[in-house]
């Protein structure tokens, strides 16, 4: 167990865990990466603008043509690509649109749930100009179904925006008009009479002249209803001579009424004439709604012989308004029925939506979890960062004490006696005399040759590309008279290969063995072999002294510090003798 917590604290294992700790945080890394790209394609969205604006153009000019039921078409193709909060103003803008045609249709109910669907998305346009668009509709849908004081509701809410003064005006004139219709005269005059100022608020002169006449011709029947009958025939007059000088005519058959109403007790000759005129227009038009009116007018005051033409045409068209209002009715039955279907639609779309965003909550907690696990990781790293390299100082500190506590006690061991002895030699004769001199200085020449095989022996090795001359020269430093060696396959290896650290323990451990082999031991013929086996380096030393004795005592002893510089490189020493005499050791390491 103790050698268990020891090699917990060994630098291999923190270097094990930290390449560990870099595995697991890169796994992290590319997990995250992952999720991050998972997220980037589940909730890019789709961009439809430029569909939706192709569709829409095609619907407006549709609508412009007067071919209704293609533009409803378009605007629903569009309208079921619209994200109501990405393409707020495009979806505003086409339940705007279709409202507006089915309230020129007289499908009032209908144009009023569409305009309705547009109002919540309103409050997110900056553009006063859609919100004024759907009040608008909202209010001439409840005027024509008679809810006079809600459609009052919406032109005050028209009123109330900040819109263009054209805008403005329009308001104004519709809500002049409820109040009239409400037989509110005063408060329609009183909004009806600023307006005939604003003769030119328009840009298109066609314009301000068209709705000129609509308040000239309301305010002169509020007068009338006043019986203010001087001041509400002038301006009525002036309306019909603006109206027939007037190429679209638009407003022709109001006027006429009101001016039989005007001249149906004092005048009812006049009155008849009116009815005949504006029915010639109805003829002209072909406006159904305006073709009735007249009728019914032309009825209640002629008796010539046309009456039962008239009645017959009457009743025809009656039949035939009929008809039509059921007809909008099928139509609003396929629309809604579209509708319900594009609700369904919605409805699968919000639901896929939803698990969408559920499963993006859920990985975001993921994230979250594993930004914690990144941040622990990094932070244990750092930690086995530092504390390796503690370790590492503290080795290098060790290491340093541990030489300079080695080469100090070689100092002392093969130096203090020679230094001391020559000491009290000079001291004790006389270096005058020839013979004294020369020992002294022999002496004093041996421990400069110690001194400098000291030095020597811890000074830094080379280990760039003179390596091999370097530890050749080492191994001959060793060779004598008396002492031959032999060197076998020195260039079979490839030592470039070799790894720096390497090259340096094989230096110092071939350099203190032959040391303590020429402190120690007394061969005369040293053979050394250098060889590749299974990726490993063999050296196997072999000597014939037959002195060498107990070869395990000799390990522990003597080359205790060789075998722990071999093991620093993951290499062994194995001693043996010669079968025949002499000792044998053999040193391998992995290359």
């Amino acid at each position: 167990m103790t050698k268990f917590f020891q090699y917990l604290k060994s630098k291999s294992f923190l270097r094990y865990l930290i390449v560990f700790l870099c595995f697991l945080l890169t796994g992290c890394f590319i997990l995250l990466y992952s999720y991050f790209n998972v997220n980037t394609i589940k909730l890019k969205k789709i961009n439809n603008s430029q569909e939706i604006k192709r569709l829409s153009d095609s619907a407006d000019i549709y609508m412009d043509s007067n071919r209704k039921d293609s533009a409803i078409y378009f605007f629903n193709k569009a309208k079921k690509l619209c994200d109501p909060k990405v393409n707020t103003i495009d979806y505003v803008y086409i339940l705007s649109c279709i409202a507006e045609i089915q309230m020129n249709h007289g499908n009032f109910i209908d144009s009023e749930d569409h305009a309705n669907q547009a109002i919540p998305y309103l409050k997110y346009i900056k553009n006063p100009r859609y919100t004024w668009i759907v009040y608008n509709i909202m209010a001439i849908n409840h005027a024509n179904n008679y809810d006079d004081n809600t459609a009052i509701i919406y032109f005050k809410k028209c009123l109330a925006l900040n819109s263009s003064a054209w805008r403005r005006y329009l308001a104004t004139n519709n809500l002049a008009a409820s109040y009239m219709n409400q037989g509110k005269f005063e408060e329609a005059i009183q909004l009806f009479l600023p307006l005939l100022k604003q003769k030119h608020i328009s840009q298109y002169e066609d314009l301000n002249t068209i709705n000129y006449a609509f308040v000239i011709d309301n305010l002169g029947f509020c007068y009338y209803k006043q019986k203010k009958y001087k001041l509400a025939l002038q301006y009525m007059n002036e309306a019909l001579k603006i109206r027939l000088n007037e190429p679209t005519q638009d407003g022709l058959v109001i006027n006429y009424i009101h001016l039989i109403k005007y001249h149906e007790k004092n005048n009812p000759k006049l009155a008849a004439q009116y009815a005949k005129s504006a029915y010639a227009h109805t003829l002209k038009t072909k406006n159904a709604k305006d073709e009735i009116r007249a009728l019914s007018m032309l009825i209640k005051y002629t008796d010539d012989k046309n009456l039962k033409t008239y009645s017959k045409n009457y009743i025809r068209l009656i039949d035939s308004s009929i008809a039509t209002q059921q007809k909008i009715k099928d139509q609003s039955i396929n629309i809604k029925y579209d509708s319900k279907t594009d609700k369904d639609e919605n409805l699968q779309l919000k639901a896929d939506k939803a698990e969408d965003e559920l499963e993006l909550e859920r990985q975001k907690k993921r994230n979250i979890i594993l930004y914690v696990i990144i941040g622990f990781i990094l932070n244990v790293l750092l930690i086995l960062i530092l504390k390796l390299t503690s370790i590492g100082r503290k080795n290098k500190n060790e290491a340093i004490f541990t030489s300079e506590s080695r080469i100090s006690k070689k100092l002392h061991d093969e130096l203090a006696n020679e230094v001391h002895d020559t000491i009290l030699f000079a001291e004790d004769n006389d270096l005058e005399n020839e013979a004294n001199k020369e020992q002294f200085l022999n002496s004093l020449e041996t421990i400069y040759s110690h001194t400098r095989r000291i030095s020597k022996e811890n000074s830094i090795i080379t280990t760039d590309g003179n390596y091999e001359m370097t530890l050749k020269e080492m191994i001959s430093e060793f060779k004598t008279e008396d002492q031959n060696i032999l060197i076998h396959g020195f260039d079979g290896i490839l030592w470039s290969k070799l790894e720096k650290n390497k090259k340096i323990v094989l230096y110092r451990v071939l350099q203190e063995f032959f040391v303590n082999i020429k402190k120690y031991s007394n061969p005369t013929l040293i053979s050394l072999t250098f060889k590749i086996v299974d990726k490993y380096v063999i050296i196997n030393y072999i000597d014939n002294d037959v002195e060498s004795g107990n070869e395990n005592l000799f390990l522990k002893n003597e080359l205790q510090n060789v075998e722990s510089r071999i093991k620093t490189i993951n290499g062994t020493i194995i001693f043996g003798t010669n079968s025949r005499s002499g000792l044998k050791v053999s040193f391998s390491f992995p290359l």
